[in-house]
């Protein structure tokens, strides 16, 4: 990801936006990152992995039996060390 500073993203803000159409655009203030500009179809892209979050309170008795009843895909198994402590 490319750099720039706040200062230096004004100065050439129309070639920031043509690179952000190929990789995003980190814009720093005080030498931290402030944002990130990408391009439109990126953000879209992004948007539709837009995941919802439920809370338990969500789900019908049905849908948690459903939780129960599931099993993971044997190649879940390569990641089985993950789990322990």
């Amino acid at each position: 990801m490319l750099k720039v500073s706040a200062a230096e993203f004004q100065r050439n803000i129309g070639r920031y936006q043509d690179l952000a159409l190929r990789q995003p655009v980190a814009v720093t203030r005080n030498g931290r990152e402030s944002c990130v500009l990408i391009s439109t179809e990126e953000y879209r892209r992004l948007k539709r992995r837009e995941r919802e979050v439920l809370g338990i309170e969500d789900f019908t008795e049905a849908d948690a039996e459903a939780v129960r009843r599931a099993e993971a895909p044997a190649e879940s198994a390569a990641f089985d060390h993950e789990l322990t402590p």
